[in-house]
């Protein structure tokens, strides 16, 4: 599988906090969407894993089409 599932077609948005680690779920099978629980491993996709710099709220990617993994940058609506 190099192609991801389609989580949604819209963003979720959560709470970051500064200096927790993340790893968004790249492939789009995980149980526990935005984030990765390991679903990946037989389709050849890693999760994106980022620290998150302050705490905020943001737009996480559910489409997986993203330009900018894991955040949403607007690909859903043309999908």
């Amino acid at each position: 599988m190099s192609t991801p599932k389609q989580a949604d077609n819209k963003p979720l948005l959560v709470d970051l906090e500064a200096g927790k680690t993340y790893a968004w779920c790249a492939c789009g099978l995980s149980a526990n969407q935005p984030w990765c629980d390991g679903s990946h491993k037989p389709t050849g996709l890693s999760p994106k894993v980022f620290k998150a710099e302050e705490s905020k709220k943001a737009a996480m990617c559910m489409c997986k089409a993203t330009g900018n993994p894991a955040f949403c940058d607007g690909t859903h609506s043309r999908l």
